[in-house]
């Protein structure tokens, strides 16, 4: 079950990606199948794989400082 504190974490999560890549849109966030304790940001993928590229990386940089700020994994998930 998401607790208040990790959805609050996701939806900023989306924020900053939202402001950086203003052409993805958020699908939804959910546990992962794998792991209940993680969480998911499902997201659209950019057009331009170079622009993904950019995005995975950037999001890795973001939820790896949430992980050692927070303690939470979140990932984020392209379709």
């Amino acid at each position: 079950m998401i607790n208040f504190k990790q959805e609050e974490l996701a939806r900023e999560l989306f924020s900053v990606l939202k402001n950086r890549f203003p052409e993805v849109e958020l699908i939804n966030v959910t546990e992962s199948p794998a792991d209940p304790r993680a969480l998911w940001v499902n997201i659209t993928a950019p057009e331009n794989e170079d622009r993904e590229i950019d995005l995975i990386e950037f999001a890795g940089d973001k939820t790896t400082d949430i992980l050692l700020d927070y303690g939470y994994y979140i990932s984020i998930m392209t379709r």
